[in-house]
């Protein structure tokens, strides 16, 4: 389901995977479960679980699985999350709405100066199929004070909506490109420069979502292409010895002319040996899709209909408290917990489709480490 990767577009599900092992190569192995739960009657439990295999100096192999079990009204109606829907007659069946399996596969290459990261990504849920190559690699220069990097990505996936229904195009494809330079300014002070090049192509809307007015419905319709560009500034700094600080700036646009902003803070500090925790805050806003109406102002004859939120203007915050704890300075097992809230402004879309003024989440993630 497509909610999927709307709930999850934080939850990374392979890049900070790839970029975590890419510069160094240990043995290790991670459990995990993540969390979320909205005002939109959204629950999602996600398990993982990871292994790491160094199999030569330079070489390691990895494997990681996710299993996504999603609880979600407009999965069992087919639409509209707070009613049941008579366009579709979808009905409810017993257990989880919707489970997806994700495993992916890497192979890591570092050599001290060069690091290289390939592999591939499978999804599959009920109504949705997704495959996956990726590849990433980092230079590092200026007596590895300064790093340059690419990463690309290229998914292939496919609908079959949980009811019959003809779509224009059964495929969405995406493609991504980032650019990456990583300076070490001071001793305790980094910065990075990152460009990211994004294309899509196919089905590009929900099959779900629909506009219902007076005299007319209709599905949800939006083009099949979309290129963006967006422009990212990150920084880390060491205060003192228990004290640091992540910052990042990102700048977004499409040709939907959709524009972006987003603002990450994160405070981080050693308590004692064995425990660091810390606050993050996270501010976005964008601008409407250029096709996106006002709620009822579409017409039968427009050639596109936007239901989804996130096609017309609004803001988010973010609130998260990270904690992590190891045993000891040395000990090889460490265990990390955050809990994060996300809230939406006021949105006549959000108003329209949930009958809520705005969306509200708490997400958590736990994860064991061990290096071995």
């Amino acid at each position: 389901m497509q909610i999927i990767r709307t709930i999850l577009a934080g939850m990374m599900l392979f890049f900070p995977f790839l970029e975590s092992f890419a510069s160094d190569l240990k043995n290790s192995a991670s459990i995990g479960f993540d969390t979320y739960s909205d005002n939109g009657d959204v629950q999602v439990y996600s398990p993982t679980i990871s292994l790491m295999k160094t199999i030569s100096k330079h070489w390691l192999v990895g494997a990681k699985m996710r299993v996504d079990l999603i609880n979600a009204a407009s999965i069992k109606n087919g639409g509209r999350p707070t009613v049941t829907d008579a366009v579709t007659g979808a009905s409810a069946k017993p257990g989880f709405d919707d489970v997806r399996y994700a495993p992916t596969f890497l192979v890591s290459y570092n050599d001290g100066d060069n690091a290289f990261t390939g592999g591939v990504y499978y999804s599959t849920e009920n109504d949705y199929e997704g495959k996956a190559f990726f590849a990433n690699y980092v230079r590092q220069l200026n007596e590895q004070n300064t790093a340059i990097g690419i990463g690309v990505s290229q998914s292939f996936d496919k609908w079959d909506p949980v009811y019959k229904r003809e779509l224009p195009k059964e495929n969405r494809n995406e493609s991504k490109v980032d650019i990456s330079v990583n300076q070490l300014l001071t001793p305790s002070w980094s910065m990075q420069l990152v460009y990211s090049y994004m294309y899509s192509e196919g089905f590009l809307s929900s099959p779900y979502h629909y506009v219902v007015q007076d005299s007319f419905a209709k599905f949800e319709n939006y083009p099949d292409q979309r290129t963006g560009h967006a422009f990212a500034i990150k920084g880390v700094s060491l205060l003192n010895d228990t004290n640091s600080v992540n910052y990042s700036y990102r700048y977004y646009k499409d040709d939907w002319d959709i524009k972006s902003n987003t603002v990450n803070v994160e405070w981080l500090t050693d308590f004692s040996d064995s425990v660091m925790t810390g606050l993050r805050l996270r501010y976005y806003t964008q601008t409407g899709a250029s096709f996106a109406k006002s709620v009822g102002g579409y017409s039968k004859t427009d050639e596109y209909f936007a239901v989804d939120y996130r096609m017309s203007a609004f803001d988010s915050y973010d609130v998260g408290i990270p904690l992590t704890y190891k045993p000891s300075p040395t000990s090889d097992l460490s265990y990390s917990f955050s809990v994060d809230y996300y809230r939406t402004s006021s949105n006549d879309y959000i108003k329209n489709w949930y009958d809520k003024d705005s969306l509200q989440a708490i997400y958590t993630t736990f994860r064991v480490d061990l290096e071995f």
